[in-house]
């Protein structure tokens, strides 16, 4: 099963971050931990922050599974939270010490995938064209995003809880009302 590999990679990494920062990571580390060799890693992963995104894009995909409806979305934002609080370590490392980017990308391809579900399932039978959907489920993302990121940076030590509550109370019929907009042409 080549894809175990790539999980004890995950597990070694996640595992030295707790006693050195990323930069200081090295794949002799990685490889050493696991008990394999570099020419193993370099057949999965062409360099550590290829394995980073890896990991981010896995633990994602296990955080969101069949969260991607209007009736269960705020349930896969929770996920997304609880996904980033269980690697806090691995996720700050990486905000501190690789890049804002990073984290920012792999959040954006996450929320994308959970909004624009909500978005397609909300549309059905609307006449609005995918350009009009795909803005609308952009156009959230960036909202959530945003405010994921501004709690990494203040070291995740808000609830997150609260905030997926906030962002649900502020989200109400928010989606629903956009496509409808765009349905009827309204404009300012």
């Amino acid at each position: 099963m080549p894809n175990t590999t790539k999980y004890m990679l995950e597990i070694s990494l996640k595992k030295l971050l707790l006693s050195k920062p990323i930069d200081k990571i090295t794949i002799n580390d990685l490889t050493s931990d696991c008990g394999i060799s570099r020419m193993a890693f370099y057949y999965h992963f062409k360099d550590i922050y290829d394995l980073i995104e890896w990991v981010c894009v896995e633990d994602g995909k296990k955080a969101l599974q069949d969260k991607k409806t209007y009736d269960t979305w705020q349930e896969g934002l929770l996920q997304i939270f609880e996904a980033v609080m269980e690697n806090k370590p691995f996720i700050l490392n990486v905000y501190r010490n690789v890049s804002r980017e990073k984290i920012e990308s792999y959040l954006h391809k996450l929320t994308y995938s959970l909004i624009v579900g909500v978005v397609e399932e909300k549309s059905m039978g609307v006449n609005i064209s995918e350009e009009e959907k795909a803005f609308i489920a952009e156009f959230y993302k960036y909202g959530f995003v945003g405010v994921m990121l501004d709690w990494i940076d203040r070291g995740m030590k808000d609830d997150y809880k609260k905030i997926v509550e906030k962002i649900s109370t502020t989200l109400y019929g928010a989606v629903a009302n956009s496509i409808h907009n765009f349905e009827n042409g309204h404009t300012f």
